[in-house]
């Protein structure tokens, strides 16, 4: 008789949403995340987590705002993949969404470095593990 699959305690799930912004030479801008963050010095895709209530689109937009300084618009954001990873003690779920169009430039607002990478060099770059599944489907989507 076979034995029942082990019950895993539940963890809470984390959504975030996390944008490529693709320039106009395909280059994708990562945001290295501050001193006194979990993580801290790891490269990620900009964005945030949602507040109640708000979708990945509009939570990109404030987001997106509020790091960087730019805007775009809903529309301008086309859904691509998403991460789906287990940490210790919460599961993140991240949709990734592409933008190719937004207005002003983006500039650090909550000092962190920012960096345009070529796709092909975005493994240079140590990321958070959700991250690094996103990496070949941006290489080949670019």
């Amino acid at each position: 008789m076979a034995e029942a699959p082990k019950q895993q305690a539940a963890k809470r799930i984390i959504l975030v949403a996390a944008c490529a912004l693709i320039d106009r030479d395909g280059r994708i801008l990562l945001a290295q995340r501050p001193e006194g963050k979990s993580m801290a010095g790891l490269w990620e895709f900009p964005g945030g987590k949602l507040e109640d209530g708000e979708t990945p689109e509009d939570c990109l937009v404030r987001e997106l705002h509020e790091e960087l300084g730019i805007e775009t618009w809903e529309s301008c954001l086309a859904p691509l993949a998403f991460a789906s990873h287990g940490y210790d003690d919460f599961h993140l779920l991240m949709p990734l969404y592409a933008c190719r169009k937004w207005n002003g430039t983006p500039q650090s607002r909550e000092n962190q470095a920012l960096k345009w990478v070529q796709p092909m060099r975005l493994r240079d770059y140590p990321m958070p593990p959700a991250d690094i599944p996103l990496i070949p489907i941006l290489q080949d989507w670019v």
